[in-house]
């Protein structure tokens, strides 16, 4: 995939049929399927508060009704977007990173992205399924709409993970590794930058996902993140000089990079 193409596949997980793709000229291209989303059990549990214990039966039981509903409703789409990532200097002589013209002010991600001179914007979503789902169960049964809650966040974290995963495997391809992804709202990421990668990624038209005038993304569970491509023995990296250098493998647990890991009670537990 070139730094200047834009694409979005519907990545498998529902039983509905056909794989499509959408990039910046033109949509409905049929695409390779991608594996189901898993929607990992352990994950689901953490999500409804369960640290380290399996819930009850009962629990369980709700568990998997749940997960067999929202997979016969969600509608897995993503985009993503590799470009150029460049530095300047502010006023005051910090480093600035700007990504296709904007200038994003962080920290958090500059550590992130050191030694990088490339990343990769993502965005998934489940689509308006999950969020009709919970909207229902909210007024029929609470329980339930919790427990929705809980799944659907598993299964975009799920689709995260595949869509990252194929990220890491194009990276490869061309003797790079990555770094762990990183979404507006960790650490002092601010969350204005969703304008810009919704702009960027032409999210409405690729995947259906808008932002509200708070910046939360509709439908709710979608996500945005930045995934920074690095050459081993980059100036920067371990083997090349100062910082830590990038796990090949890492996919991203979000949990390790956020502020409020250590007080979070949804943290992950390697985190």
């Amino acid at each position: 995939m070139s730094a200047e193409t834009g694409r979005a596949e519907r990545a498998g997980g529902a039983p509905a049929a056909g794989t499509q793709t959408a990039g910046a000229g033109a949509a409905g291209t049929p695409a390779a399927v991608w594996e189901p989303l898993s929607t990992p059990r352990r994950e689901v549990y953490r999500y409804l508060g369960y640290r380290g214990i399996v819930p009850d039966e009962t629990v369980r039981a709700a568990a998997e009704e749940c997960i067999a509903q929202l997979a016969r409703e969600v509608t897995p789409r993503q985009v993503r977007r590799l470009l150029p990532l460049t530095r300047t200097v502010r006023e005051d002589g910090a480093e600035r990173l700007v990504i296709e013209g904007i200038p994003v002010d962080s920290l958090a991600l500059q550590k992130n992205l050191r030694g990088c001179e490339e990343i990769c914007l993502m965005a998934c979503t489940l689509g308006p399924g999950p969020d009709r789902l919970i909207r229902r169960a909210s007024v029929a049964q609470m329980s339930r709409a919790v427990i929705l809650q809980a799944a659907s966040a598993a299964m975009i974290e799920d689709l995260c993970d595949l869509v990252n995963a194929r990220i890491r495997e194009e990276a490869a391809e061309r003797g790079l590794r990555t770094r762990p992804r990183f979404s507006p709202g960790y650490g002092d990421l601010p969350l204005e930058l969703q304008r810009g990668i919704s702009r960027i990624l032409q999210m409405p038209k690729t995947i259906g996902v808008g932002l509200t005038d708070t910046l939360l993304m509709t439908p709710s569970k979608s996500v945005t993140a930045i995934v920074g491509l690095v050459r081993p023995g980059a100036a920067g990296t371990a083997d090349g000089a100062g910082g830590a250098d990038a796990d090949p493998t890492c996919t991203m647990a979000g949990c390790a990079l956020c502020g409020a890991r250590e007080t979070c009670a949804y943290r992950k537990e390697d985190s």
